[in-house]
């Protein structure tokens, strides 16, 4: 498919699924409601709206809308970089290891209540990504660099921080702690408000502004680091700073709404299907394909059970391992 259609029917698609995730949910609330609120909001009218049906679409409805679309693009962007750089399909943003520092993180503050309150639950699981980023990238110095050596240092970083989860985890939460955690380490746009979302979206611009500037070295890396090298390609600046860029979006956006499986493994892919490999085009749709996929599940994660709201990995657990199964047997069939 042509990416300018491709990008057409998924800013259609974005537009619909931001739709039914202000529409939909326990409260029910009208497009005039919305209008009318957006309207207020936006231009300083005095619509006659009911206030809480205003709030519920401003402050919660809309900025979680927003803030999923960032979190679904950044870990979209991120996946398909970490599979060009180290040449390996399954490679995702979770690979190095944040993800599991995030939720030391996150857990640390919940259970320990580390800094008497003065931290909150994202900025715990901020700390504890940036300390895993740190620790994945002394490991892969001391032990001379390489695509193998970075793959064997995300695990083993993986490892000794879901190791600390659990023991913090097993050691001193209670069950409405364990429960909470849980939750968190799920994926959860609960909490989400506006500022997270003034927070996140230039950040996702940046990165993915980045990430395009670097489109056509990331497809010489597709030959390998030499032929890349030999195409001109400054191998070891590219890597670091697109492997700086990947860490800090994916750390960013796990410490936000915690651990959201496959949206980084299985977008790539199925855009790569649709736009082809190469990364200017396959970027920019996997941003966009990121996004609807993210508030799609969030909008399912409300109205699937009726009175509860799931966490949001479960959702994307549940579409995005049949779709990657899915995936790989038709690239069996093309073979």
């Amino acid at each position: 498919m042509a990416l300018g259609p491709f990008l057409l029917l998924s800013a259609v698609a974005l537009v619909l699924a931001t739709a039914g995730a202000i529409l939909l949910g326990e409260i029910a609330v009208t497009p005039r409601d919305v209008t009318r609120t957006l309207a207020n909001r936006i231009l300083g009218l005095d619509l006659e709206v009911d206030p809480i049906r205003e709030g519920i679409i401003w402050h919660y409805r809309l900025s979680r809308a927003a803030v999923a679309i960032c979190v679904g693009a950044a870990l979209a962007v991120c996946g398909t970089v970490l599979q060009a750089l180290l040449r390996n399909p399954l490679a995702e943003p979770y690979l190095l290891g944040i993800s599991a520092g995030a939720s030391t993180g996150a857990v640390t503050v919940i259970v320990l209540a580390l800094g008497a309150g003065a931290l909150s639950v994202s900025a715990g699981a901020f700390v504890g990504a940036t300390v895993a980023i740190l620790f994945v990238a002394i490991l892969v110095r001391e032990t001379g660099g390489g695509t193998e050596r970075i793959i064997l240092a995300g695990i083993a970083g993986s490892q000794l921080f879901n190791a600390v989860t659990s023991f913090i985890v097993t050691s001193s939460a209670n069950a409405e702690q364990t429960q909470g955690i849980l939750f968190w380490l799920l994926g959860s746009l609960g909490s989400i408000r506006w500022p997270d979302a003034w927070l996140s979206f230039p950040i996702v611009v940046i990165g993915l502004a980045i990430c395009l500037y670097r489109a056509r070295a990331l497809d010489a890396f597709a030959f390998g680091e030499d032929a890349a090298a030999s195409l001109g390609v400054d191998v070891a600046r590219v890597r670091l700073e697109l492997f700086a860029v990947t860490a800090f979006l994916t750390a960013t956006v796990v410490s936000m709404v915690g651990a959201v499986g496959f949206v980084g493994l299985v977008i790539p892919h199925a855009t790569r299907f649709l736009v082809g490999p190469a990364h200017g085009r396959l970027i920019l749709a996997s941003a966009l394909a990121g996004g609807v996929f993210m508030v799609a599940a969030d909008v399912l994660s409300r109205i699937v059970l009726p009175g509860q709201v799931l966490p949001i990995g479960v959702i994307t657990a549940l579409f995005g391992a049949p779709a990657f199964a899915a995936i790989l047997w038709q690239s069996r069939r093309g073979r």
